[in-house]
């Protein structure tokens, strides 16, 4: 998956600290790409945009 052109965000969750960390780009057409902030040149995660929805739906449930 190309993610050139990726606008990467912080979650509003991460600590100023520079710990544990991830950033998600949601601005790219069918896709949404998770990856380490600890690592921006390393992997990436990639979504269909309705699942990342149900996922973080999920998560702000608890």
């Amino acid at each position: 998956m190309d993610l050139t052109g990726a606008q990467w965000r912080k979650s509003t969750r991460s600590g100023g600290n520079g710990g544990d960390c991830v950033e998600v780009a949601d601005n790219l057409p069918g896709v949404v790409g998770v990856r380490d902030s600890k690592d921006p040149a390393g992997p990436a995660l990639t979504f269909p945009p309705a699942a990342w929805r149900a996922f973080v739906g999920s998560v702000a449930q608890r």
